[in-house]
C-alpha cells in the first residue's frame, strides 16, 4: 500500500489527512480531489492508488450514491470512508455499500494507523463501540435492500440513476455524456431491471432510500 487517493472538499483536512497516511500507513504517494466527478476522472486517466480514502459529504453526491460510483470504478481496490457522520446507521450503510472501512474524522492517529494495518492485512475497520443497528441475521430493511441493489450498478448506470434523479431526460443525458440517446435508454432499462423496478420514479425512491437524511438518527 504506497498510493492513495483522499477525495475531500476540505483543503486543511486533506493536508492533515496526507501527513497522516505518510506517517502511520506508510503511503508515499498521496492525490486529493474535492469532489467525485473529480476523483472518476483522475482515476480514469492514470493507474488505481492502493487505496482511497473518501468522506461522504461531498459537494456533487447525495447520501451514498459518491461511495457506489466510486467502488464502480474502483472494483477491488479498498475504499475507507473517513467522514464526521459517524452515526452506527451511517458506518453500517457504508459497510453495506461497500466501504472496506470506516475512521470518524475526529479519531486519534493510532486509530488511523490501527485501521489502515487491518486493511492492508485485507480485514475491514469499524471504529470502537461501532454496533450495528438490525440483527445481521435478520430480514434486510428497505433501506439495506436499496444499498444492496444500488451496488449493482456500473459506473455509468450509477453516473445515470444520479442525472435521473436530478430530473434530467434521456435526450439531456445523452448530450452531458457524449453518448447516444438510444444508449441511455438502454442503460436505464437495465438500471430498472438491476433495482427491480418499473419506472424512472421508483429507481429515484429506491437512490433517495439510501439518502443520509433516511440514516440519521432522530431528535
Amino acid at each position: 500500500m504506497r498510493s492513495a487517493l483522499i477525495v475531500d472538499d476540505h483543503p486543511l483536512f486533506c493536508d492533515a489527512l496526507s501527513m497522516t497516511l505518510r506517517a502511520v500507513a506508510g503511503i508515499d504517494e498521496v492525490a486529493t480531489a474535492d469532489r467525485i466527478e473529480t476523483a472518476i476522472a483522475r482515476l480514469d486517466s492514470g493507474a488505481l492508488p492502493d487505496v482511497v480514502v473518501l468522506d461522504l459529504n461531498l459537494p456533487d453526491v447525495t447520501g451514498l450514491d459518491g461511495l457506489i460510483r466510486l467502488k464502480a470504478t474502483v472494483r477491488d481496490v479498498p475504499v475507507v470512508v473517513v467522514s464526521s457522520l459517524a452515526d452506527n446507521r451511517v458506518i453500517g450503510a457504508a459497510l453495506r455499500a461497500g466501504a472496506a472501512g470506516f475512521v470518524p474524522k475526529h479519531s486519534h492517529r493510532e486509530v488511523f494507523r490501527a485501521a489502515f494495518e487491518a486493511i492492508r492485512r485485507g480485514e475491514g475497520y469499524v471504529p470502537e463501540g461501532f454496533v450495528p443497528v438490525a440483527d445481521p441475521k435478520a430480514p434486510a430493511s428497505q433501506r439495506e435492500a436499496a444499498i444492496a441493489r444500488l451496488g449493482l450498478l456500473t459506473r455509468q448506470q450509477a453516473k445515470i440513476l444520479q442525472l435521473i434523479c436530478e430530473g434530467k431526460l434521456n435526450k439531456q443525458i445523452a448530450y452531458e455524456l457524449t453518448i447516444a440517446e438510444t444508449t441511455v435508454k438502454a442503460h436505464v432499462t437495465a438500471i430498472m431491471r438491476k433495482l427491480g423496478v418499473q419506472s424512472r420514479t421508483q429507481a429515484v425512491l429506491i437512490a433517495r432510500e439510501a439518502a443520509f437524511s433516511s440514516l440519521m438518527p432522530e431528535g
